[in-house]
């Protein structure tokens, strides 16, 4: 009876997960598509608290410049909306924050809801009796908030690039590394060897391009240690991305220590290289960010580097449109004996 039970019990629970799936992608359906540009934010203040110390901090945090680009760009644009002027207009947008400020608010803290008014939208509340709170509330979430805008913004990215997927592009990728992206519509796979891959998209003007290599892990390295990993990574860009003229090829740049970063994105550890790159005794250059990791077999590295060359524009968007695509990495799946997944 027992075992019967458990059994009822977890059918149940099944039944009620996928009736509320059902329910959200419903609710989802018939809202209004998102509106604003990428990279944009709404922020719902008062006046007062906007030209304030809360509007200071908020600034601080979300408009701050971003970390390795070579010409000062804001991580965010930030659009200060009253409380009386946030109609339908507003409603809509892609990314809102609701500041509320109020002698009324019991349970001071910072909320996240998603599709409240549209689709695929981001809506973060930060709620405090006063200034002052609200002030604490930013810093102390600063990190959340951050980080819950920059997941918005990347997964509206892989969903687009996965509706609009350049499909033959993957499976190439994959018989090299294992495993690859999903790329948007227009790029094109310039170059493949044994170890290196190079997917590019170049409209006039600009290059956003994701460089794919492996190279063996040598036992008793510490592989991805910072000093390795921009050694080897150097390496292979020097053998597979030459420059214009004789004796140039691309490399990090040496101008801006990168950053590294050990992140794991829904199970898969990885190592977050970012930096500035340029051409070797050239005058090219800009910003890139890499993803390093093992191999399943754990024989060799894979580094997956996005990059942007873009001198005529501000690159922040274009860095954060490529840089997406790597979060869309998966792993080949295993095929049968009859070709099948």
């Amino acid at each position: 009876m027992k075992r019967l039970f458990t059994y009822l019990l977890l059918a149940a629970m099944t039944v009620m997960t996928l009736v509320s799936c059902s329910e959200e992608k419903r609710k989802k359906a018939l809202l209004p598509n998102i509106s604003g540009k990428a990279g944009e934010v709404i922020i719902v203040i008062d006046k007062g608290a906007w030209e304030g110390a809360v509007g200071t901090t908020l600034r601080d945090t979300l408009a701050a410049d971003c970390p390795y680009l070579p010409q000062r760009e804001p991580m965010y644009t930030l659009v200060d909306v009253i409380p009386n002027g946030f109609n339908n207009m507003f409603q809509i947008h892609r990314n809102i924050i609701i500041v509320n400020i109020s002698s009324s608010v019991t349970e001071p803290g910072v909320t996240i809801r998603q599709n409240v008014w549209a689709a695929p939208q981001c809506v973060i509340g930060i709620n405090a009796p006063d200034s002052e709170t609200a002030v604490e509330l930013i810093k102390d979430n600063s990190q959340k908030i951050i980080t819950t805008l920059e997941q918005a913004e990347r997964d509206r990215v892989i969903a687009n690039t996965k509706r609009y997927e350049e499909l033959a592009i993957a499976p190439a990728v994959a018989e090299v590394l294992g495993g690859s992206p999903h790329y948007p519509s227009g790029y094109r796979l310039k170059m493949r060897t044994n170890d290196f891959t190079w997917v590019t998209y170049e409209p006039q003007y600009t290059q956003q391009s994701i460089l794919g290599f492996k190279y063996p892990v040598v036992p008793g390295e510490e592989m991805m240690s910072r000093e390795n990993l921009i050694k080897d990574i150097n390496a292979m860009l020097q053998k597979n991305v030459p420059g214009m003229f004789e004796n140039t090829y691309m490399t990090i740049a040496s101008s801006v220590t990168p950053s590294v970063k050990y992140m794991n994105y829904k199970g898969h550890a990885f190592a977050e290289i970012r930096g500035l790159w340029d051409v070797h005794n050239d005058y090219m250059g800009g910003p890139f960010v890499a993803h390093a990791f093992y191999s399943q077999d754990g024989k060799d590295m894979i580094v997956l580097l996005a990059f942007v060359y873009a001198p005529k524009y501000d690159k922040r968007q274009y860095l954060r449109q490529v840089e997406s695509v790597l979060y869309s990495f998966e792993w080949d799946k295993p095929k049968n004996n009859d070709g099948k997944e």
